[in-house]
């Protein structure tokens, strides 16, 4: 059984590297404002988009290669938590079978 979505909620869309890169220099040369209304986007996302790649740009390789380390196995660890959870409801279940 499915849930209906919701009629007013939009999906997300995913931008490319190359898009976010263009919108951001289209934004520097003619403003945020009307860089926004030009690709139908909020200007809140180019903000956003403007200050990571301020922050990508200021942060070392180093750093760079060990936040995606970090995120990594984040991951990871929410993979296995998720399957320990199952096996422990798949013990519980066959324990309850053995009695």
């Amino acid at each position: 059984m499915t849930k209906a979505s919701k009629p007013g909620k939009a999906t997300r869309v995913r931008h490319s590297p190359q898009f976010k890169s263009e919108a951001l220099a289209l934004a520097e040369r003619v403003g945020v404002s009307r860089a926004d209304k030009q690709l139908g986007l909020h200007s809140s996302q180019l903000y956003n988009g403007r200050s990571k790649a301020r922050l990508q740009q200021d942060r070392g390789e180093a750093e760079q290669q060990l936040a995606t380390e970090n995120a990594r196995l984040k991951r990871q660890l929410a993979e296995q938590a998720e399957e320990l959870a199952i096996l422990k409801k798949a013990a519980a279940y066959f324990a309850k079978s053995l009695k």
